[in-house]
């Protein structure tokens, strides 16, 4: 008995001991008195130049919608279309990914409206593709229905659900 107390004693100690209270401290000026030419620095620059990028034009893309049951672009949509591939062709953006999300309204089946959902983002990437954007930097997927921007049951509704988003990566 007189061991476990023993044990636990110090085992308690030793807790206390470890939980400090002060803030470790931090040398800020580390990498400014480095002057090995270390590569960290620069990377996280052009990451973060990249990053600032992806969300400049990420503010600026716009969604592409579609017909009920289509997967061509409309006629009124190609500005759209032309617009981003502008913007995923501007200067310093060839580093960026492009990922074409599309979606479909809460008519036809899971299967059917995953599969209208890959048609219509391989379309986007193909007119992307067609303006000058590069193949390899673009990746499709589809949501199908199940992430829906409205939800109430109407035809206006159900058409805002009918499109491609366009999410910009660094």
């Amino acid at each position: 008995m007189k061991n476990l107390v023993l044990v636990s004693a110090v085992a308690g100690v030793l807790f206390m001991a470890g939980c400090s209270s002060k803030a470790p401290e931090v040398d800020m000026n580390a990498n400014a008195n480095n002057n090995s030419g270390s590569m960290s620095s620069i990377d996280m620059s052009d990451a973060e130049r990249l990053s600032a990028l992806a969300s400049q034009i990420q503010s600026q893309v716009k969604n592409v919608y579609f017909d009920f049951d289509k997967f061509n672009i409309r006629s009124d949509m190609q500005g759209v279309v032309n617009t981003n591939a502008s913007l995923f062709n501007q200067n310093g953006a060839d580093a960026l990914k492009i990922m074409v999300e599309g979606n479909c309204d809460e008519w036809g089946s899971d299967e059917y409206n995953y599969a209208l959902g890959v048609k219509r983002a391989k379309a986007a990437k193909d007119a992307l593709v067609n303006q000058g954007v590069s193949a390899d930097r673009i990746e499709i997927t589809s949501n199908g229905e199940s992430k829906p921007v409205c939800t109430e049951k109407t035809k206006a509704c159900d058409a805002q659900n009918r499109r491609d988003e366009f999410k910009v990566l660094p």
